[in-house]
């Protein structure tokens, strides 16, 4: 192997590093938002990424709430397209919504 490689090898650890960080820290301003505005039933902390928000209590009305919230902790706008209940169902869907907005924006 030669040094490029390692370079190569060494920069794309550390890009992968950066985008586990930024997710982890995207899902924990989500699980903040959700206490805050979610109106669940359930520790938001506590929940799967893949557990059903609307089974841990939250309503549509809050749905719009955490929406709103979202819009502004990430300074974003979901479109119309992403207005319906999929895209709010569980952290990972609302992670994934937020992932493509702010790919598209860059």
């Amino acid at each position: 192997m030669s040094a490029f490689t390692f370079v190569r090898l060494d920069a794309r650890r550390a890009s992968s590093g950066v985008l586990r960080l930024r997710t982890m820290d995207v899902t924990a301003k989500i699980r903040r938002i959700l206490k805050e505005h979610g109106r669940l039933s359930l520790d938001a902390d506590t929940l799967a990424l893949n557990a059903d928000l609307y089974e841990a209590g939250m309503t549509s009305h809050a749905s719009v709430n955490v929406m709103l919230a979202l819009e502004g902790e990430f300074d974003l706008e979901f479109p119309d397209h992403m207005l319906k209940r999929s895209v709010f169902d569980s952290i990972a869907s609302i992670s994934a919504a937020i992932g493509e907005l702010q790919a598209a924006a860059a």
